[in-house]
């Protein structure tokens, strides 16, 4: 049974974990754990349809690929960035994370990987089961929470002329 999925979607799914992940390296393990799992889970997949097996072996994939994100985002929060500049770049950079951790979890999740990771708005869309005018929304949002807390114009605050 995996050996017929296996040689029948490999390739397939390989280009697919490719074209999201932008990396052959990262494509290669997604697919590799992609098989892994699947061999775990012979049974299951065996009471299934061939379009069902497909629609597993893409499910997964994409389920560890936000699983690998959503490690890289916490690792990046949770472990100081090498010092470089001083104390005052590493006390920016904790008042910036500290900033970043205080957004709404999903304002936070989609700002990291547009900002932090590199996504577009598409590419975050996908990952994450989202339209992309759905993550557009989030990352203005993100944006207008990070201006208010910085003493910016916010959430319904309307930038005012004091000149008379």
């Amino acid at each position: 049974m995996i050996t017929r999925l296996y040689q029948k979607y490999e390739t397939e799914l390989l280009r697919w974990c490719q074209g999201i992940t932008g990396s052959r390296q990262t494509a290669e393990e997604l697919v590799q754990e992609t098989w892994l799992r699947a061999i775990e889970h012979t049974g299951q997949l065996e009471s299934l349809g061939e379009k069902q097996c497909r629609s597993w072996l893409y499910r997964t994939a994409r389920n560890l690929y936000i699983d690998r994100i959503r490690r890289t985002v916490r690792e990046t929060v949770m472990f100081p960035l090498p010092e470089s500049g001083g104390g005052r770049q590493a006390f920016e950079e904790t008042e910036w994370r500290c900033l970043l951790e205080s957004l709404p979890v999903e304002e936070g999740r989609v700002f990291a990987m547009r900002y932090l990771m590199g996504y577009n708005s598409r590419q975050i869309g996908e990952l994450l089961s989202l339209p992309p005018g759905t993550v557009r929304f989030r990352l203005s949002s993100a944006r207008k929470h990070l201006r208010k807390m910085i003493g910016g114009k916010g959430y319904g605050e309307e930038e005012t002329n004091t000149e008379l």
